[in-house]
């Protein structure tokens, strides 16, 4: 029995990305994705059994794969409890757990992050850090907040005084304009400082790679900063304006984060576990370079029979690099 939900995205394809936080076209590439990793997952499973009985007997999922994946999308965009997602989806609520669990580890180790992520797999990440050089990349943080802890020493670790509340911090470096997350840092302690984070990031990048950051980075020779108002002083007119034009350009990484809370599982406390903190936002990270266009899915169908042979993944930056990487290699 087909359940509500995804009955009505199917009746209403428009509402899909005001429920799930990808479009109906995007939710059709990620199904075809998803349903390929589950084939080659099971098959991988299937070589370790010692089998008793015929493959396909047993108990038969209540929900199919695209009504699963729905039901991962759903929680990761509205936070809501397990067990009024099983009431929406006519499952049990420790079904409706594991289902979330079983999918979303499964997208978070296919869906890239990041684009330094993505180059990874493609073996061209000096050629790709090369060309971020010709660009200043845009770098801010963000703070959640968590479950408080209850060991004393953790509890210490991870209160913000700025929060005034227990919080884990990331770290998000853009392109100008908001074209794509280049690196994430995930599930730092929140007192720890954007200028520390940072430069724990930065080995990663070319030395002559330049940045745009707001006063939290002031200090660091790499990153542009804004002027800071002297003590008992003025700024200049000069000093005025250019931080207006730092402050123009800096927006678009206010905008990405403000696209990432769209998901409520970033926006609101984190209630799962705290091992599951990192592996459920890269998540959201890979689904928001989906949803901005930077990470492309290709559905690539069988010209005779019409069915969906590989789901090649590819990026809209550098096309002249081979960023091309297929699911079944």
């Amino acid at each position: 029995m087909e359940s509500y939900t995804w009955g009505y995205i199917h009746k209403n394809p428009k509402q899909t990305k005001r429920l799930l936080g990808v479009n109906y076209e995007q939710l059709e590439q990620l199904i075809a994705l998803g349903k390929q990793i589950n084939q080659k997952n099971r098959e991988e499973i299937e070589k370790t059994k010692i089998r008793i009985n015929q493959p396909g007997s047993g108990t038969h999922p209540k929900l199919s794969q695209e009504e699963q994946i729905v039901l991962m999308l759903v929680y990761l965009r509205h936070n809501i409890s397990f067990q009024l997602l099983g009431l929406i989806f006519q499952v049990s609520e420790s079904t409706a757990h594991n289902i979330f669990t079983y999918w979303q580890k499964l997208l978070a180790e296919e869906l890239p992050p990041s684009l330094l992520e993505q180059v990874k797999k493609c073996q061209e990440e000096e050629s790709l850090l090369e060309h971020l050089t010709d660009y200043e990349l845009i770098v801010d943080s963000a703070e959640q907040a968590i479950e408080r802890p209850s060991d004393y020493q953790e509890q210490k670790q991870y209160y913000s005084g700025k929060q005034k509340r227990h919080t884990r911090k990331s770290q998000f470096i853009i392109l100008p304009k908001a074209e794509d997350i280049i690196d994430v840092v995930i599930g730092k302690p929140g007192p720890m400082s954007d200028i520390k984070i940072c430069r724990q990031t930065l080995n990663k990048f070319k030395t002559k790679q330049t940045f745009s950051g707001d006063k939290a980075y002031i200090g660091e020779s790499q990153i542009t900063t804004p002027y800071k108002k002297p003590r008992k002083g003025k700024l200049t007119e000069n000093q005025i304006q250019e931080n207006k034009v730092l402050s123009s350009n800096r927006i678009f990484v206010e905008h990405l984060i403000r696209v990432i809370k769209i998901f409520k599982v970033v926006q609101e406390r984190f209630r799962l576990h705290k091992n599951r903190y990192k592996s459920v936002l890269l998540t959201v990270c890979g689904l928001v370079r989906l949803r901005i266009g930077s990470l492309i899915l290709e559905i690539i169908e069988s010209a005779k029979s019409g069915e969906i042979i590989d789901v090649k993944m590819s990026h809209s930056f550098m096309p002249k690099l081979d960023l091309v990487t297929s699911n079944t290699d």
